[in-house]
């Protein structure tokens, strides 16, 4: 007799099933990225003499300004994202042309939340799954699923796909 099927045991097949949904995903992609596993970054200048960064709870306390920087501008090209998307606005503080600057620190926008997951999640899979499948070097990405939109677009298999086989 097949056991009952618990909530716990529906969310790990899940889970499973996403992870190996991703990782063939990943593997198939004809994407190339760099060696980091991030898309390239948008091409514009970056600020200079970067502050250390404060309230990292996802990203490692060691990074330099420059580091996060840097990360968020690849993720700001795989997203299609602004900065403003994740970061509040601090009306305290203004640039030379009186527009308010980013509170970078702040944790008031719950999109700032999704991104710490999704972040935790991308490394839980790579970590977990991708570096299990031995023939597999391109590590998931935010631009695996997301490919430059804020909302990724749902998978829709092509109408003749051939059946799957066993």
């Amino acid at each position: 007799m097949k056991p009952p099927c618990t909530p716990l045991r529906s969310a790990a097949a899940t889970l499973l099933a996403a992870a190996a949904l991703i990782s063939t995903m990943a593997a198939q992609s004809p994407q190339t990225q760099p060696a980091a596993g991030l898309p390239q970054a948008v091409a514009y200048p970056a600020p200079t003499n970067l502050p250390a960064p404060t309230n990292l709870k996802v990203l490692p306390a060691t990074m330099t300004g420059q580091q996060v920087n840097d990360l968020m501008r690849q993720w700001q090209a795989a997203l299609g994202a602004r900065c403003s998307s994740c970061h509040a606005k601090d009306y305290r503080k203004t640039d030379p042309d009186g527009r308010p600057l980013l509170d970078f620190a702040s944790d008031s926008r719950p999109i700032k939340a999704v991104a710490r997951s999704m972040a935790k999640m991308t490394d839980e899979i790579n970590t977990n799954y991708i570096a299990r499948i031995g023939s597999s070097a391109d590590p998931v990405t935010c631009g695996t699923c997301h490919r430059g939109h804020l909302s990724p677009d749902p998978f829709v298999a092509p109408a003749d796909a051939p059946p799957p086989t066993r």
